[in-house]
């Protein structure tokens, strides 16, 4: 579960944990459309975040986060077949596909995960 907590609302109630390489390579392709996902990607040290969306078919919300999971950036509208890269370095990446959970996240805001 992701929840804010400077606002105290739920954020996603399922997600899915990419700890390893494989995992955050895979992030969320090939997900059907039907069957959207949010993504939490955990990298061991803060660094520039790359993303592409080639093969996700539907447009993601992608926040990234520092060590302390406080919010530094937001992506509101990360389009498919598209390249991101952070401006910030981060150490938490989540990938929102779920249109329920997008939009409840500001830059500043504390998460908890």
């Amino acid at each position: 579960m992701i929840k804010n907590l400077t606002t105290n609302k739920i954020v996603s109630k399922h997600e899915i944990q990419a700890k390893s390489f494989c995992s955050q390579a895979l992030g969320l392709m090939f997900k059907s459309k039907n069957n959207k996902q949010n993504l939490i990607m955990h990298f061991k040290t803060k660094r520039t975040i790359s993303l592409h969306n080639f093969f996700v078919f539907y447009p993601l919300e992608i926040i990234v986060l520092d060590k302390n999971k406080q919010v530094l950036e937001i992506n509101k509208e990360f389009k498919p077949f598209t390249l991101f890269k952070a401006k910030n370095k981060g150490q938490f990446c989540i990938e929102l596909g779920i249109t329920e959970s997008k939009n409840k996240v500001k830059v500043g805001d504390i998460l908890k995960f």
